[in-house]
């Protein structure tokens, strides 16, 4: 797994191919996971689970949170409560409806 920070993607290489990639954007205080895909002939290896848990270990090292707004990404941390539920975005900003 390589950050491709230039390119806001992490990339998950098999054989030194491109295999798969997860999207983001970053904040200075959490990386929202936009887009996941795997490359034609890697399909059902487990390379999109084996980058986003690198991935995601990776955002832990950096202290940051993850926003999973790419499918794949929020399904996975569903499965993997205990490894990086944690690691979920939650605002600390309130909105309260007032009444007129």
């Amino acid at each position: 797994m390589t950050d491709a920070s230039e390119q806001h993607r992490y990339e998950g290489r098999v054989g030194g191919e491109l295999a798969a990639i997860a999207e983001y954007l970053k904040t200075a205080e959490l990386v929202v996971f936009t887009h996941t895909e795997v490359y034609p002939g890697h399909e059902g290896r487990g390379v999109a689970s084996a980058l986003v848990r690198q991935a995601l270990d990776d955002v832990r090292r950096q202290g940051l949170r993850v926003l999973a707004v790419c499918p794949f990404v929020e399904g996975y941390i569903a499965r993997h409560q205990a490894e990086h539920g944690d690691l979920l975005y939650r605002s600390r900003s309130t909105a309260t409806v007032g009444r007129d």
